[in-house]
């Protein structure tokens, strides 16, 4: 009998999809970051053999986790039930209740949707004020940090049928991670980069469903359920002689890994330059032997690292690009494309602020010109970004 996957291959579709996902068989699972570093961040590679799945460098790979056993445990035993009750899923599907709360639900996170319904369910005078209006502040700042797991033990309540979890709960939700290879190097494999999520909160560890999923339950010979994420606004220069600046502090750096695979493979000759920031060079340098062996051998021109933790004073990406700004707009200024990728919150902004400051001041017109100079570069699609 053929397996689903095969007979998609065969008879041409190859049309994998969040609701009809590709299982990859892991290659490989390692550690990036060294054992002083405060953060975990996993290299994984993953096997596409005969899938037919193609992508491009600026595509995601969207991942479909999978609660922990324990987690899907703790939850059944509050609610007082074994998890062999039968059930259906989103699209009608007959599956028992474990598998459910394995797949299907989000467990991990609790949602402001969820907390209601239990409040209503419930009538708890505490979940009841929460949701009242104007108390938008005090339902966030419950909710931080909480899993559904929390909500059972504050709020105990029995449920007589199982599947008004389906109601209660949303539906685990695939997360889309920037892919770091290239498929004109590496033709039937996929790399990620994945910083594993972990805090405390509410006297427990808590960990990211997914990232912990993919960085430490998805060891060589396991597998991830995965579909790609086409990003048409995130490509390589058409013209394959066209100045590339990229800026990725982090796993941010992801999609650039991409981009150097891609000219190492021989599809462009783009001249490239590179921002990389991190806190510690010894412990958090994601990827060093890869770039500064691209730099040795001319697939990458230039490379601007920031350490912030490694002085006194703390320094980011955005330092760089200042003290770099005259050689900066002269690649603006000769055509050159500006990307970004990871944080939106603080590094996006301060990285545009110190790009319109260079603007400003080598073009020796003033702020009002480097902002109408930007605004012209993203008409052209040359300032472009990938945050999150």
């Amino acid at each position: 009998m053929q397996s689903e996957q095969s007979a998609t291959v065969e008879t041409g579709r190859a049309a994998w999809s969040r609701n009809n996902p590709y299982t990859a068989t892991a290659l490989e699972n390692r550690l990036l970051t060294g054992p002083g570093s405060e953060k975990e961040t996993r290299h994984i590679e993953l096997d596409l053999a005969d899938s037919g799945i193609e992508y491009l460098p600026g595509d995601s790979a969207g991942i479909l986790p999978v609660n922990t056993c324990d987690a899907v445990d703790l939850v059944l035993e509050r609610l007082q039930f074994t998890g062999d009750e039968p059930v259906t899923d989103f699209y009608g599907k007959s599956l028992d209740l474990r598998q459910a709360l394995t797949s299907w639900l989000m467990i991990g996170k609790l949602s402001g949707a969820t907390l209601k319904a239990w409040a209503k369910l419930t009538s708890h005078p505490e979940l009841a004020a929460l949701i009242e209006p104007g108390s938008k502040e005090k339902l966030d700042a419950y909710l931080w940090g909480r899993e559904f797991l929390d909500l059972l033990e504050h709020c105990p309540a029995k449920l007589d049928d199982p599947q008004l979890l389906f109601k209660l709960l949303p539906r685990l939700a695939p997360r889309l991670y920037s892919i770091s290879s290239s498929q004109a190097l590496l033709h039937t494999q996929i790399d990620l980069s994945v910083r594993v999520v972990k805090y405390q909160s509410h006297g427990r560890d808590r960990e990211g469903v997914c990232s912990s999923h993919i960085g430490e339950r998805t060891p060589p010979g396991g597998q991830l359920r995965l579909f790609i994420h086409s990003n048409q606004l995130f490509r390589l220069p058409a013209d394959p002689a066209a100045r590339v600046i990229m800026v990725g502090p982090g796993t941010g750096v992801a999609p650039f890994r991409a981009f150097l695979q891609h000219k190492q493979a021989g599809v462009g000759r783009w001249p490239m330059w590179l921002f990389f920031g991190d806190q510690r060079a010894s412990q958090d340098y994601l990827y060093r032997e890869d770039f500064e062996n691209w730099l040795k051998d001319g697939t990458l021109n230039r490379l601007d690292t920031a350490f912030s933790r490694d002085q006194k004073e703390k320094i980011y990406v955005q330092q760089r690009i200042r003290e770099n700004s005259t050689e900066l707009w002269r690649w603006l200024s000769e055509g050159a494309y500006f990307y970004v990728c990871g944080d939106s919150k603080r590094m996006a902004p301060d990285v545009e602020a110190a790009l319109l400051e260079a603007v400003a001041t080598h073009s020796n017109k003033g702020p009002d010109y480097a902002n109408e100079f930007l605004a012209e570069m993203k008409k052209q699609k040359r300032y472009l970004r990938d945050v999150y």
